[in-house]
């Protein structure tokens, strides 16, 4: 398989104004790059509905990545809003992912249940959203980077993602 292509979009009003450093982003990129993937795309952008949805669908359509990972915006604040974004431009939701980032993520935290975040499909894109704290990035990338690469393959309609999906007999399904 092709290296997965990401790029990683940090959503923040401060970091957008250069008050305060994005650490989130590239503590994703790294660990993308120790996955062997290309993750050389990073953006930062504020917490605005129309600038989140411009970029997030400027990457999907390009065809140039497998996957979109955000940071930040997910949570309760007034001016959170990268779940409502992410989902005006989706094609179709991948809850299961949301949903076991929360899980896993409420062994460590309580707070965890306060994310909105959001994961799904625009083309062959995949897009997820992150919490903005540097450990939470980190701790979810860990989560979901086994099965990436599979979920990229189905993307891609590449013919391996399906190997083991089909019983070879009928005995195989009992």
């Amino acid at each position: 398989m092709n290296p997965i292509r990401v790029a990683i979009l940090t959503i923040s009003d401060r970091s957008s104004r250069g008050e305060r450093e994005d650490v989130s982003g590239p503590t994703i990129q790294k660990a993308a790059h120790h996955q062997g993937w290309v993750a050389e795309t990073l953006a930062v952008v504020p917490d605005e509905i129309k600038a989140i949805r411009s970029i997030l669908t400027q990457w999907a359509d390009s065809s140039v990545f497998d996957l979109i990972l955000t940071t930040g915006g997910t949570g309760f604040a007034p001016r959170d809003v990268t779940p409502e974004a992410t989902l005006g431009i989706l094609d179709k939701q991948a809850p299961g992912i949301a949903e076991t980032l929360r899980a896993h993520s409420l062994k460590i935290t309580p707070h965890a249940m306060l994310s909105r975040a959001v994961a799904g499909i625009r083309g062959a894109t995949l897009i997820i959203n992150f919490p903005g704290s540097p450990k939470a990035c980190a701790e979810s990338f860990e989560l979901l980077a086994p099965v990436l690469p599979h979920a990229i393959e189905l993307l891609r309609e590449s013919v391996a993602a399906e190997t083991g999906h089909a019983a070879s007999s009928p005995q195989e399904l009992l």
